[in-house]
């Protein structure tokens, strides 16, 4: 986990939250999120499993973030400084007490449910104004 402590005027200034970032162009998801790791830590992961989808409606207050949620089971390499903030290993029971944006709370819980998700975060005046998710059965639809 990430606490974004390093960059003056950052909306999430003070609180935690996992590593990742933008696509470049022509980048799947996975690859993404495998650089965007390394990147940020210098950890590398081989396996990220897809967990859901998030749609954050005009974010920026400009435009819509669409957020690919992973979970890595293991990495290699060794943590490095990140400029974006400082970088902690948290124990899963321990996340929900740290703090976080209002939505995390919210993913955090779907993503334990165990299925692939579709959910919708919508902020305004840095709160959580709306919130809806759509779950997806594990079983393959025929």
């Amino acid at each position: 986990m990430m606490l974004r402590n390093r960059i003056p005027g950052d909306s999430q200034w003070g609180r935690w939250n996992g590593l990742g970032g933008k696509m470049e162009p022509g980048e799947t998801p996975e690859e993404c999120v495998k650089r965007e790791i390394f990147e940020e830590s210098g950890l590398r992961i081989d396996s990220p499993d897809l967990k859901g989808f998030l749609t954050f409606p005009a974010f920026d207050d400009e435009e819509d973030w669409y957020v690919f949620l992973f979970e890595a089971t293991s990495a290699r390499g060794e943590l490095i400084e990140c400029p974006e903030g400082r970088l902690e290993w948290i124990e899963d029971e321990r996340i929900a007490s740290l703090p976080l944006m209002e939505g995390d709370h919210l993913f955090l819980s779907w993503m334990r449910d165990g299925r692939f998700f579709s959910g919708r975060l919508a902020y305004g005046g840095g709160r959580l104004r709306e919130s809806g998710v759509v779950f997806y059965p594990l079983e393959a639809v025929e």
